[in-house]
């Protein structure tokens, strides 16, 4: 699947398949998460979900040993871009790339503890490049949650870098529910503006992906 077959997959999807039957933002035991990625699996295809991805902070692992025509490969990436830290989704990229492996995790606690993923040091544009060059797309994740002062003009910093979508459908649970900067209203228009694939996920860390 090349990158534009992903961004016409994402796009056929609607707003109730992502509230409903598609998820593309998961975490297993590979990060953070409390689920083992083959049980996620498992799980969704007892919910009859349509398409998951699985996007465990900074690893490609769980890929390694599991495939499945429910998952669209994924991975969150912890960045920077001045003083702004956010989260970066990669979809549908060549899990053998050897022009992600720089950008990946080189220690299990690299995936788990916030207060060393706060640290990383991913050059934005040649991350950007690299998932573009696995045959990937580049989204930014949960981005009500990003403290950018302006998240238009960063918005704009990212998309001359390559970003190809935003996460729309989102329910904004856990402490991303108090932590807020910004509105939906906000988010849409701006995907509207700069034509930006409009993705969700439920970002879910729980033992359960219902």
């Amino acid at each position: 699947m090349n990158s534009e077959n992903i961004k016409n997959l994402i796009n056929s999807f609607t707003e109730d398949d992502f509230k409903n039957c598609v998820n593309l933002h998961i975490h297993s035991t590979c990060s953070d998460g409390k689920c083992q990625f083959s049980d996620v699996i498992k799980q969704a295809k007892e919910l009859n979900y349509k398409k998951i991805s699985i996007c465990d902070h900074n690893t490609i692992d769980g890929y390694l040993s599991n495939n499945d025509d429910i998952l669209l490969t994924g991975v969150e990436f912890d960045c920077w871009y001045g003083y702004v830290f956010f989260h970066l989704l990669a979809y549908g990229i060549d899990v053998t790339s050897d022009e992600l492996k720089p950008f990946l995790a080189k220690h299990k606690y690299e995936t788990e503890w916030d207060i060393i993923r706060i640290f990383a040091k991913r050059d934005i544009k040649k991350l950007i490049t690299a998932i573009h060059n696995a045959g990937g797309i580049a989204v930014l994740a949960h981005p009500a949650c990003c403290w950018a002062l302006s998240l238009e003009r960063f918005v704009k910093k990212l998309i001359s870098f390559g970003l190809d979508g935003i996460e729309i459908y989102y329910p904004y649970k856990r402490h991303r529910k108090i932590i807020k900067f910004h509105n939906e209203t906000k988010i849409i228009n701006i995907a509207n503006k700069f034509n930006l694939i409009k993705t969700g996920g439920t970002d879910c860390h729980n033992a359960s992906i219902s």
